[in-house]
């Protein structure tokens, strides 16, 4: 899949093509069902698919410190739209003069005049343009104009819930990661780069690794989570933990209470490994929540509790101890 950041990546001689356009954080099944919908097009008519979406959030620009917790990175979203068949994925920087553009200009500006849009495909509730003032019936009447055509994609609801980005952040935010998974299609997953803590965890007989997520990142509420720990890249394995490989873990989100901790950090305590995975720039994939964060009196109270976390992690996980594996 090529990958631009802005229009000038649009190679030389550049022909028709079918574009669906969305900020796509989480690359959620909705999400999947409107690319599906924009590739299936694509190859109907035998031309590339390409995914347009925006950088920075435009709420951030149209209302600075409005940012929303952030689903996923550019990066993840690129491999998930790669994976359900997209053959491009264009990054238009969000700019304030972006933002002051009509959806008209926007139209003829970028899906005529520069991607040369054959079929544009979004979602029923797609808005554009100066203060959102497009939508799918602009979209049809522009399209009329310009030569294109339009599909709009109904919005997925099970259960009377529309998966949407607001909706798993929301499930991201009180910790329930089970639905947040449910409406992805796959567990909520946190990046980052692991840094050094306190050693705190290590002194406890159980070494975490902490990890400083990007800014913005949507990060479960505070507690305890069964997860899997992944080393991204395709560096060479460190200790017993090869990039790609995903390895089971209990993770802490909070502030530390029974040492009177402050900062909240993420830290995950890697399951069958002593590594030292400083540096490295790593994924956590949350499957379950196992408890909210505690405070403990005595210090042996909350290594019991870890030893807890860490026997029903491997139930909810289905990975024995390292020495009962045959």
């Amino acid at each position: 899949m090529q990958r631009w950041r802005g229009l000038d990546g649009v190679p030389a001689g550049w022909g028709r093509c079918v574009v669906t356009i969305g900020v796509f954080d989480g690359v959620h099944r909705g999400h999947a069902q409107l690319i599906s919908t924009a590739v299936q097009h694509a190859r109907a008519r035998n031309v590339p698919c390409v995914l347009l979406t925006f950088d920075p959030h435009p709420a951030e620009v149209v209302r600075p410190g409005s940012h929303p917790a952030q689903l996923s990175t550019l990066a993840r979203r690129a491999d998930l739209a790669e994976e359900l068949g997209a053959d491009v994925f264009c990054v238009l920087p969000f700019t304030a003069e972006l933002s002051r553009l009509s959806a008209e200009g926007f139209v003829h500006e970028v899906l005529v005049e520069r991607l040369h849009a054959a079929d544009v495909v979004v979602g029923q509730n797609f808005t554009f343009g100066r203060g959102g003032k497009g939508d799918i019936e602009t979209l049809h009447r522009l399209g009329q104009r310009f030569g294109f055509s339009t599909d709009g994609v109904g919005l997925l609801v099970e259960h009377d819930v529309t998966f949407s980005s607001t909706y798993i952040r929301s499930c991201v935010d009180a910790g329930d990661v089970q639905a947040a998974a449910e409406a992805l299609g796959r567990p909520h997953r946190l990046e980052g780069v692991v840094v050094r803590g306190d050693g705190r965890g290590r002194d406890l007989g159980y070494p975490t690794a902490n990890i400083a997520p990007p800014m913005h990142s949507a990060i479960p509420a505070d507690g305890v989570y069964a997860a899997w720990f992944t080393l991204l890249g395709k560096g060479p394995t460190v200790g017993s933990v090869t990039p790609g490989e995903r390895c089971p873990a209990a993770v802490s989100v909070g502030t530390n209470p029974t040492f009177s901790g402050r900062t909240r950090t993420v830290e995950a305590f890697v399951l069958d490994t002593t590594a030292d995975l400083y540096g490295q720039y790593v994924a956590v994939d949350f499957v379950a929540r196992l408890r909210g964060m505690e405070k403990f009196d005595q210090v042996t109270d909350l290594t019991a509790a870890m030893a807890h976390d860490i026997e029903r992690t491997r139930e909810l996980l289905g990975v024995a101890p390292e020495g009962d594996r045959g």
